[in-house]
């Protein structure tokens, strides 16, 4: 089984950007960022929203994925 936790907060702290700033690049609410920060909730739409705005090359890297 994988374990898979958000790495947001670390992508956030390298670029030197808080969650308020991403929500305005995004266009996804504040409250949903920090609910998938705090592994709560990850709709498949901000996922794809943040994932664009950091100019990630997946929606994996959003993530640690372990065996």
């Amino acid at each position: 089984m994988y374990k898979v936790k958000p790495r947001l907060g670390e992508i956030l702290k390298e670029r030197n950007l808080t969650q308020t700033e991403l929500a305005k690049l995004s266009k996804v609410p504040q409250s949903a960022i920090s609910r998938f920060d705090k592994n709560e909730q990850h709709k498949d739409l901000h996922l794809v929203s943040i994932s664009k705005a950091l100019k990630l090359k997946s929606i994996d890297e959003l993530f640690d994925i372990r065996d």
